[in-house]
Parts: structure tokens; sequence; C-alpha cells
């Protein structure tokens, strides 16, 4: 791998991306929305349920944004025949995706920092912890999201195969990640389950810098949810045709 070939594709892709204004106010504006909205539907409820179900958000919009977001791209790119001229040139599989890794996750380290600056800054949100680690925590949820993006698009002919991903990759993850009923209080074949899923951890890092001073756990659940970005790439450079077929 070449850093000077990772660099180049990020460059590409950002500029892609810097003309394409609707895909970056799905990736900048829409998370925010979101939280917003939900904010808005909490407002009056008794209790502080905004700073209940806050944390969890700030890991699963960034998350599924980005998993959506990338694997649409990464698919286009094969059916269009870029990616085949692209690795047609001294460009590994592996430079290609780091450099879509890149570029995908500085704008999810924007993103994320945009969602929890409106959370914590506008929205009140209450962090025990640090603010600087609750925002590192929701970058590296963001870039799981393009990670495992990045893998399924291998397993999609078109962009319409790549959407239905979401349901066997992300609903799991969001139903049994915490945000309904603890972990500790599922049957234990879906806690068990739970474990295995690293949407779960990004979640717990988000709860326990919500209401706890500690970090301690959060930096395991962190080291968690960066293995299985780097098990993402592995898998989609192992993974990655030059076409579709």
């Amino acid at each position: 791998m070449s850093a000077t070939i990772v660099f180049a594709v990020a460059g590409r892709v950002l500029a892609q991306l810097r003309r394409d204004h609707r895909t970056l106010a799905m990736l900048l504006v829409v998370p925010c929305v979101l939280i917003t909205l939900l904010w808005w539907m909490f407002q009056d409820l008794p209790g502080d349920i905004f700073d209940r179900f806050g944390p969890a958000l700030l890991a699963l919009f960034p998350f599924i944004i980005m998993f959506l977001v990338t694997s649409v791209t990464t698919l286009r790119e094969r059916s269009s025949g870029t990616l085949e001229r692209l690795l047609a040139m001294p460009m590994g599989k592996g430079d290609f995706l780091l450099g879509y890794a890149l570029a995908f996750g500085l704008v999810a380290a924007v993103q994320a920092l945009l969602a929890v600056a409106l959370s914590v800054g506008l929205l009140g949100l209450e962090v025990a912890g640090p603010v600087w680690l609750l925002g590192l925590v929701a970058v590296v949820d963001a870039v799981l999201g393009t990670a495992l993006g990045l893998f399924v698009s291998a397993f999609a002919a078109t962009e319409f195969q790549a959407v239905q991903f979401m349901p066997a990759v992300v609903l799991p993850q969001l139903l049994l990640c915490g945000l309904f009923v603890p972990r500790s209080a599922m049957p234990g074949v879906l806690e068990a389950i739970s474990n295995v899923l690293p949407l779960s951890y990004a979640v717990d890092a988000m709860k326990t810098l919500t209401h706890s001073t500690e970090v301690g756990d959060v930096w395991g659940d962190l080291g968690i949810v960066l293995a299985f970005v780097l098990g993402g790439l592995a898998l989609g450079a192992a993974t990655l045709r030059r076409r579709t077929p």
C-alpha cells in the first residue's frame, strides 16, 4: 500500500462529496435534525427522557447514515466501472478501501462532532464524563458504519440491494444494543448475540459517559469498536470485486 495513493483516493472522494450537496446534507444535517426532532418530542414529557435516550441516539444516527451512504457510494463506483479503471492503475484494493475509509472517516468526524455539540451545547444533554471523549466515541462509531458499509457493498449487485442490507446488518444491532431493554435484562440467547454486536459497545460507552465520571470501561468498549472497524476494512479488502457481475 502507498500513502500517496491512499491520500489521492481520499482527495478524490472528498471532491466528489463537496459537489454532491444532497449527500452532504444527508451526512451532516440529517443526524442533527433527527436528534432535535426527538428532543422536541420528549420535551414536555415528565422525567429526563432525552438524557436517557440521547446517548444511544448519538451512537445510532451517525452509524446508520454512514453505513447507508458508504455502501451505496462504493457500489456505484463498482457498477459504473470506475473501480475497475482505478484498480487497473498501480493501486491495490487496500489503497482503495483505506482511501475511502479516510475520506468518509473525516466526514464522519465532522458529522459526529456536530451531533455531540448540538446535543450537549444546545439541547442540554447531561454528560458526567469528558465531552471530548463522548465526541471520540461518536466519531469511532460513525467510522464503524463506514467500515461495515464498505464490507457489505461487495455483496450487492445494485444500489437497491445495498439498501436491503440495512435490515440484516443494522436493525438487529438497533434492537439489541440496549436502547429499548437493558442488555442484562434480555433473554440469555439475545444477550449473547448482543455481546458480539459492535453497536452494543458504542451505546454502552455513550451511556457510561453520560451517567458516570469513571471512564475506565469506556476505553475497553472503544477498543472493541475499533477492532470491528479494522475487521470490517480487512474483510472489505478481501471481498472487494472490480466490477458488478
